[in-house]
């Protein structure tokens, strides 16, 4: 076979992953907080995009540069903006020479110019104006008001006020001269402090730490037992036990009966109440009363001083019942961004270019800018055109409740509103809707199938749970549920739902077994 050259065409379709789309995909991804952030810094490194719901924001762009006026321009300039300062704060008008007339320095004179008195005009330090205004008429040329007044209304800090939130170690550290006096064992009072988690608790080995400081473990123990008198009460306690024990001690409320309480925490676990009764040498509402009680401590005292950031959920959809009974939905606009591309800036810095590597600069900068208008206009289409199909296909939970939850997959949103599943799954991320039934993220929606015992339609598995829940919480203290009578009782709702599964359910709703439920409400009665 005879080898020879020729030229062939094929054509073939591939999907590339442009910039632009990977950006696209990651928006659409992002919770609203990290679409702000995300769109706060490409307004920084991008200089045409700028901020729709701030007009106002950042420089003039229309007004010259002072720096490159020329001495004249800039003169004349200064002389406008000190003409327009004096008739302002002189009132004067355009008759005669501002310059020629003395500062209105006299209380008399403002009184007159105000039409008020001067303690008015100077509210905070009403004695001090006539020295300020002839500080004015004199050398020194410092403003009349004061710093704080010269800042605007942007520029206050609030947060400047507000005192910093102690740590744990330094709330304990500034507690140290209350309880020790000598200096040796304040060193080895502020040791223990640094061992302490940030739960309150001592977790290092005592003799670990008197081995390492040359000291005896009696010492270590002894100045132990003083800061364990430091507020809050529990803090240095080396188990749970200790801890409960430290706050019952500062209430004056640890007596032998609710010490044997507090050493037997394995059998309140347990809720083996007649036990604990029989040790702790009480009746039934003696227990019981020591039993709140104890709920009532603070098992972890130190985590009140621990600042945790938590981030308040705001729907990204609003759903509102309308009067002919269907719904309407909206974009929650305070989660959108809004961001716009400059295009008379571009249009101006665009004539000033001097090489090909700042026009190549500019263009990518406004395609970078309309790219991202874009992609978050999509965005916004998108979530807005899945949140509508979720709505669509729950119905029933939003105008009856949970019972009526419907199981519900992606594929199904997806083929109906012709997208693909990752897509879908992107958008249900990290996602919130607004319903009158309250704020859900909108995985929330999507649970799976449990089938129906008569062969009707199938039971969402969040619905179960609410049966159960429900079930649970009308039980009669005489007659607890076990895990084969709910399923007696499902199996009699149509739900066809195994034992354990009704034992998973349960343990991810935090219940406890029928057992533990017993002893509990027979100690309620």
């Amino acid at each position: 076979m005879a080898l020879t050259p020729r030229l062939e065409f094929r054509q073939s379709q591939s999907l590339v992953m442009t910039p632009q789309l990977m950006q696209a995909i990651k928006l659409l991804q992002f919770s609203h907080a990290d679409l702000q952030a995300y769109v706060e810094s490409e307004i920084e490194k991008n200089p045409l995009l700028q901020r729709g719901d701030d007009q106002d924001a950042g420089p003039d762009r229309s007004l010259p540069d002072v720096a490159d006026q020329s001495p004249d321009e800039t003169r004349h300039l200064s002389d406008t903006n000190g003409v327009e300062t004096a008739a302002l704060m002189n009132g004067a008008g355009d008759d005669g020479d501002w310059i020629d007339k003395p500062l209105q320095n006299s209380a008399e004179a403002i009184a007159g110019t105000f039409d008020t008195d001067a303690e008015n005009v100077f509210p905070e330090d009403a004695g001090q104006a006539g020295i300020e205004v002839a500080a004015i008429n004199g050398r020194d040329n410092s403003p009349l008001s004061s710093p704080m007044s010269s800042l605007g209304d942007n520029d206050y800090n609030l947060e400047a006020f507000v005192s910093e939130t102690p740590t744990l170690t330094d709330h304990l550290t500034r507690q140290i001269g209350l309880v020790i006096e000598d200096s040796g064992h304040a060193m080895i009072a502020r040791t223990l402090i640094d061992s302490v988690d940030n739960a309150g608790y001592l977790r290092s080995d005592l003799s670990d730490i008197a081995e390492a400081l040359g000291v005896t473990a009696r010492v270590i123990e002894d100045i132990l037992g003083r800061l364990q008198t430091l507020d809050p009460p529990g803090v240095f306690a080396r188990d749970l036990s200790e801890c409960l024990a430290l706050q019952l001690k500062e209430k004056n409320r640890f007596d032998p009966a609710i010490a044997a309480l507090i050493d037997n925490l394995d059998l309140l676990a347990k809720r083996e109440f007649d036990r604990l009764q029989s040790l702790c040498g009480v009746d039934r509402d003696d227990l019981i009363e020591m039993i709140d009680e104890v709920r009532m401590l603070d098992p972890k005292p130190g985590e009140a001083f621990e600042s945790v950031f938590t981030e308040i959920v705001v729907p990204d959809v609003i759903v509102q019942a309308r009067p002919d009974g269907s719904w309407a939905l909206e974009l929650n606009s305070d989660t959108l961004p809004k961001v716009l591309v400059d295009q008379s800036y571009f249009a101006t810095v665009s004539t000033t270019t001097r090489n090909d590597e700042e026009k190549s600069y500019l263009n990518d900068c406004l395609q970078t800018a309309n790219w991202l208008v874009k992609s978050l206009d999509q965005r916004a289409k998108t979530i807005l055109k899945v949140a509508s199909e979720i709505v669509r296909q729950q119905d029933a939970f939003l105008t009856h409740g949970v019972q009526y939850l419907k199981p519900l997959n992606l594929k199904t949103i997806a083929d109906a509103i012709s997208m693909h599943e990752s897509t879908v799954s992107r958008v249900t991320s990290n996602k919130y809707i607004g319903t009158p039934r309250g704020i859900f993220e909108l995985k929330y929606f999507f649970t799976s199938a449990i089938a129906s015992s008569e062969g009707g339609d199938a039971h969402s598995a969040e619905a179960v749970r609410h049966k159960i829940r429900d079930l649970i919480d009308k039980e009669s203290p005489k007659k607890i549920l076990s895990d084969d009578a709910l399923v007696k009782l499902l199996s009699d709702a149509g739900i066809d739902i195994a034992r354990r599964t009704v034992a998973k359910y349960r343990e991810a709703m935090h219940i406890p077994s029928s057992v533990q439920r017993r002893r509990e409400k027979r100690a309620r009665l």
